[in-house]
């Protein structure tokens, strides 16, 4: 079992930038890929962007590609996302989960955390 934690969320005003961590433990997810998607009121959840374990493949969102940095340090077992010059609609849910491929799909993550919220104010 893979237990993971998101952090780092909070209200910011729309130009600014956040950081997202998800710690994971229970066991290592150095072999598994780690996605982070959002889910705003009203609407379904949705891809932001993913790594592969080793993290030298990355893809995202077209809606945050250029603003957004998914990482990972497989030592510390925790993922990350730098977003910068944030937009009130980017206000969501971020959650971050693990998956044995690269995928954009919610469907082939197995393991989820439960949430941080995300308020970008304009």
């Amino acid at each position: 079992q893979v237990q993971l934690v998101e952090s780092g969320g909070g209200l910011v005003q729309a130009g600014g930038s956040l950081r997202l961590s998800c710690a994971a433990s229970g066991r290592t997810v150095s072999s598994y890929s780690m996605g982070w998607f959002r889910q705003a009121p009203g609407k379904e959840r949705e891809f932001v962007a993913v790594i592969s374990w080793s993290g030298e493949n990355t893809y995202y969102a077209d809606s945050v590609k250029g603003r957004f940095t998914i990482s990972r340090d497989n030592a510390k077992n925790t993922v990350y996302l730098q977003m910068n010059s944030l937009k009130p609609e980017d206000t969501a849910v971020y959650y971050c989960a693990a998956a044995l491929v690269v995928s954009d799909h919610e469907g082939t993550y197995d393991y989820w955390g439960q949430g941080t919220q995300v308020t970008v104010s304009s």
